[in-house]
């Protein structure tokens, strides 16, 4: 599938949400589209600070502004095209990554916006090079993800994909190896040994892996703990991951 703007792009709606992220000079916003019926002092504020930081701003009808933003009821007549920097297509990834180790999460059919939140937050804290978001059955990212990610999602190392399915076969053809998280898996996580190309697949909150797999780890568990929630398991794997980096480049 050909790259669409929501590869390069993160869409926040809402006039707050639009008004801090026109306060944050971390972050550069391509555009604001507001709708033509939409009226009132935050939309005059969010107009203001839009030409004094040189932003473009648009307008359109209010039926485009909720598609665009993808959400009916909440958009409030005003969206913001956020550039993502480390966000892209999976296939666009593997194109330019050539034969370096690389480790990935993919999630297959994580379904909970907080989830996927803190996963891009501790992947990116442990430097994980890239999260699989899949757009059949993985939330957009949007105010509820930023949220729990504590706006770190504008910065995470994200590849879209269209399915987990899609991107597992991709990964395979890449060179990678599929990994997943299982409670029942014979070996452990702490003592597996993965390959230079991992791809960690997170399995959902109520089917778990759907997605075939070449080797699946457990997180041991004590104190009658069957499991963790996927964002907690998905922090443990992350930073044991990092764990070992750091112990390989004696750092």
């Amino acid at each position: 599938m050909a790259a669409s703007p929501r590869d390069r792009f993160i869409t926040v709606y809402g006039r707050m949400p639009v008004l801090e992220a026109l306060r944050d000079p971390a972050l550069e916003i391509e555009k604001i589209v507001i709708a033509e019926n939409a009226s009132g002092r935050s939309l005059d504020e969010i107009r203001d600070l839009a030409k004094r930081y040189r932003v473009p701003v648009e307008f359109s009808t209010p039926s485009r502004v909720k598609f665009l933003a993808g959400n009916g009821k909440h958009d409030q007549g005003v969206i913001a095209d956020i550039v993502a920097p480390r966000m892209g297509r999976l296939e666009e990834f593997l194109e330019w990554r050539g034969s370096r180790p690389t480790k990935l999460f993919v999630l297959d059919g994580v379904t909970n916006p907080s989830n996927v939140g803190m996963i891009l937050r501790s992947a990116t804290g442990a430097g994980l090079d890239g999260v699989v978001l899949p757009r059949a059955g993985t939330p957009h990212v949007g105010p509820l993800v930023i949220k729990a990610s504590a706006g770190v999602a504008f910065a995470a190392p994200i590849l879209n994909a269209d399915t987990a399915l899609q991107a597992a076969d991709l990964l395979r053809a890449a060179g990678y190896t599929l990994y997943g998280l299982s409670a029942d898996a014979p070996a452990s996580l702490f003592d597996a040994r993965f390959a230079e190309c991992a791809a960690f697949v997170l399995g959902g909150e109520t089917d778990g892996l759907t997605v075939p797999t070449d080797e699946d780890v457990a997180i041991p568990m004590w104190g009658g703990v069957e499991s963790l929630n996927v964002a907690a398991a998905a922090s443990v794997v992350a930073f044991e991951i990092a764990r070992r980096e750091i112990g390989s480049t004696g750092a």
